[in-house]
């Protein structure tokens, strides 16, 4: 059984402590947000829209096991609020448009942004994961804790 400090090192890895090499957190994650695989940068991360590939075809990294899941989502969400609040008060504050322009403009503004940002911020969410060894990128399976009352 591993000890604490141990499956510590398992999840997060890359650190000195770990014994494990550093990966390069920012390069993995600007390739991700290229569609390109966090490893070596040369192979497609992506075979449809925001499905990743199993294997890398250039070098072979397996990427099957990310863990994604909704925060990719939850960070455009995030983004594209921050980014079209602020255009839309802007707006308000300078001009006197009627609420049907609003919508007009506004609506399909933060359809598009969401649409466009959610590809990148999802591979760059699977780079930040290989850069750090997480969700069996380091070679080992995520433990699944037992809940205490079960």
């Amino acid at each position: 059984m591993p000890t604490e400090l141990q499956v510590e090192e398992r999840v997060f890895g890359g650190e000195h402590h770990s014994g494990r090499t550093a990966r390069p957190l920012w390069t993995a994650m600007k390739r991700g947000m290229l569609g390109r695989c966090p490893h070596c940068g040369e192979g497609k991360l992506f075979r449809a829209f925001v499905k990743t590939v199993d294997k890398c075809d250039h070098c072979g990294e397996q990427l099957y096991h990310h863990r994604a899941d909704d925060l990719p989502a939850y960070l455009v969400v995030v983004i594209v609020g921050h980014i079209v609040l602020g255009a839309f008060m802007g707006v308000e504050a300078t001009s006197t448009l009627s609420t049907w322009q609003h919508i007009a403009i506004w609506v399909p503004l933060t359809i598009i942004l969401a649409v466009v940002l959610l590809q990148p911020v999802k591979g760059a969410v699977i780079g930040l994961q290989w850069a750090f060894y997480m969700h069996g990128f380091g070679g080992d399976e995520d433990l699944i804790e037992s809940h205490p009352e079960a």
